[in-house]
């Protein structure tokens, strides 16, 4: 190979890079629908650090909603909020409309957090964000795979992905802990 056609190819890969770092998006960009139906910009949550969570009713993770608002409440005038996708992606355990599981965390968790519509967190039909989520390419930082349910995604405050933490983590854990008091 002559150092003419080295050089093209260094030149088409720089080019490459910088494109697909351009068209890169970050959590902002993204609209999605609340559980009462009605759009959610999520550029309204600039500034804010967010814990994105898929959640399920019918899961043995489902008594995380208790610690998922504790700690909303413990951090909401600091920045922060979290951000409840339910799925119904793992052995059926959300089977309810938006109606049911909006219902069900208010009266068994009491959850005021914010509670989007029902979406697909894996597969062929996962939610655009949750491609984002999980995509490398997409959120420049890490590929990932949404394993069950209340896996949960970190946010910085300019809305870069920074992590997640695993399901069977709660959300008192010392990884989330340390990410809020940073």
């Amino acid at each position: 190979m002559n150092k003419k056609m080295l050089f093209s190819i260094c030149i088409s890969m720089i080019l490459a890079f910088s494109l697909s770092a351009q068209s890169a998006k970050s959590f902002y960009d993204f609209k999605v629908t609340d559980i009462d139906g009605k759009p959610y910009d999520l550029s309204a949550l600039k500034g804010k650090k967010i814990l994105v969570v898929n959640t399920a009713s019918r899961c043995g993770n489902t008594p995380q909603y208790s610690d998922l608002e504790k700690l909303y409440e413990e951090y909401k005038d600091k920045d922060f909020v979290v951000l409840a996708f339910p799925a119904n992606n793992f052995l059926g355990q959300e089977p309810g409309t938006n109606e049911e599981i909006k219902n069900f965390c208010s009266e068994n968790y009491g959850v005021t957090f914010p509670i989007m519509s029902k979406i697909s967190v894996k597969g062929k039909d996962i939610d655009p964000l949750y491609k984002w989520l999980t995509d490398k390419e997409l959120n420049g930082v890490m590929d990932s795979e949404v394993s069950w349910n209340f896996q949960k995604y970190m946010i910085d405050e300019n809305g870069h992905l920074v992590g997640y933490a695993n399901p069977k983590e709660k959300p008192y854990s010392d990884k989330i802990l340390a990410w809020l008091n940073k």
